[in-house]
């Protein structure tokens, strides 16, 4: 699947977003190995720990499946630029990463950014 499909599923999805406290929109979209996508967005509660963000609900979709090997996780944003995943989002990729690597796809003013899990999160934590 090509990486423009996925980013215009983030930003189809993150139209769907729950963000009333920080009017942070935010859109993901997982591609496993096996080609199978999913989507998720971000959604906030008055108690601000139990938001979650576009990624883990994206990557909880996957897992609910039965998906543990992610090959590519795009992201979007309407309120950023290149919207890259927050520090808990990383770790939580690292679990699920696919061996072959994992590509962050992000979008903004000058085209599609796309980086490698490892830059964004070297020596991730792992059991």
């Amino acid at each position: 699947m090509e990486y423009q499909t996925l980013i215009d599923k983030a930003v189809e999805v993150s139209k769907h977003s729950y963000s009333p406290y920080s009017k942070f929109a935010v859109g993901a979209c997982v591609l496993t190995e096996d080609g199978s996508v999913y989507c998720g967005c971000n959604f906030e509660n008055s108690s601000f720990g139990l938001t979650i963000c576009a990624e883990r609900n994206a990557i909880g979709s996957a897992v609910a499946d039965g998906k543990r090997n992610i090959k590519a996780v795009a992201i979007y944003s309407p309120n950023a630029e290149y919207c890259y995943p927050c520090g808990a989002c990383r770790q939580v990729m690292y679990e699920f990463r696919s061996e072959s690597g994992t590509d962050i796809i992000t979008t903004g003013a000058d085209g599609i950014r796309v980086n490698s899990l490892e830059e964004l999160l070297p020596e991730g934590f792992n059991l």
